[in-house]
This record gives structure tokens, C-alpha cells and sequence, in this order.
């Protein structure tokens, strides 16, 4: 009976680090799609049409990659998982480098060490890159990833061109005045 106080209790921290681990991973989450733009806001119908000449295309083009940026890489990414489909090796070496590249670079706070030395962000950086197209080059997938991104990029770029930029900052301002914006919500 006495035994009972002797219970090792060390394995109580893990699971409150793993929860620390997991709700500072969701909290990165939420600020990297916090800019996020409403996707009706993206494709509001009125603001559609063409522009009046070249540099007006390229001004839009600047201003509503920078605009909805998280929005364009989630289309990017959505065209690419959908042409993996039917390359399913692919496809697995493509969510198991997004894994990665989710723990390795983006959800991680401190450095990392090897050998007890501390690997810098770029060297990390330009490792997962070569690594994801070297997997990706070794499943045979090489036209269908290059069509899909293109593809991407083409929508990206139909979409920069035909949407009007003058009505983005002034509803993002008078969310912001109204308290109705995307820093008043929790």
C-alpha cells in the first residue's frame, strides 16, 4: 500500500508538451491563413473585368498576387493534390514532404541541432526544397507536377488580371473601423 506514492510521474509532462506542441502548431496555422482572404471577397462577380491597358494588368496583377497570396498557394497546391491523384506514389511523397516540411521549417520554435551544432533556417530551407524535387523527380511525376503548377500559375494569373484592386483596401478598412474585421474576431 505504500507503494502508490512511488508511481514514476514522468510521463505526465509529455502529454501537456505534446498539447503545448499542438495548440502553438494550430495557433501557426491560424496566423499563416489569418491572411487568408474571404474567398467571396476573391471572386466577388463585380469586381470582374478587363483592364484598360498593360501596365493597368501589371498593377493588378502586383497588387492582387500580394492581396491574396495564401489564397493563390492553397489553389496552387489544391490543382497539384488533384493531378496527384492518379500517381498515388507521388501523391504520398508529396503529403509526407508537406509533412516535413510543416515540422521541419514552419511549425518549428527553436533551431535545429545536429551534432551539437545549430543548423540555420536557410540551410534547412534549401535541403527540404532540393529534397521535395529530387522525391518528386524520382516518382516519374515530372510533366504532370510541371502541367499542374503551370496550370496553377495560369489561373493565378487570369484571376490577378480580371479582378479589380480598388474595392480590396477599402473593405478591409471598413472591417477594420467597424470591428467587424479579422483582428476584433477570436
Amino acid at each position: 500500500m505504500a507503494s502508490y506514492g512511488t508511481i514514476p510521474t514522468s510521463s505526465s509532462p509529455g502529454p501537456a508538451t505534446n498539447l503545448e506542441y499542438l495548440s502553438r502548431a494550430k495557433e501557426r496555422i491560424k496566423e499563416g491563413l489569418g491572411t487568408r482572404r474571404p474567398w467571396k471577397l476573391m471572386f466577388n462577380i463585380r469586381s470582374i473585368n478587363f483592364p484598360g491597358n498593360l501596365s493597368e494588368a501589371i498593377s493588378r496583377v502586383r497588387t492582387n498576387v500580394a492581396y491574396f497570396r495564401m489564397n493563390y498557394a492553397i489553389i496552387v497546391l489544391f490543382v497539384l493534390f488533384l493531378s496527384l491523384l492518379w500517381h498515388p506514389i507521388s501523391l504520398i511523397v508529396f503529403i509526407v514532404m508537406m509533412a516535413a516540411w510543416l515540422f521541419l521549417y514552419f511549425l518549428r520554435d527553436e533551431p535545429i541541432v545536429v551534432f551539437s551544432r545549430t543548423i540555420d533556417d536557410r540551410v534547412v530551407l534549401i535541403v527540404l526544397g532540393v529534397l521535395t524535387i529530387v522525391f518528386l523527380l524520382l516518382t516519374h511525376a515530372t510533366l504532370n507536377i510541371l502541367v499542374s503548377v503551370l496550370i496553377g500559375v495560369v489561373i493565378i494569373l487570369v484571376h490577378a488580371t480580371l479582378r479589380r484592386t480598388d474595392d480590396l483596401y477599402d473593405e478591409e478598412s471598413a472591417a477594420l473601423m467597424t470591428g467587424t474585421g479579422p483582428s476584433s474576431s477570436s
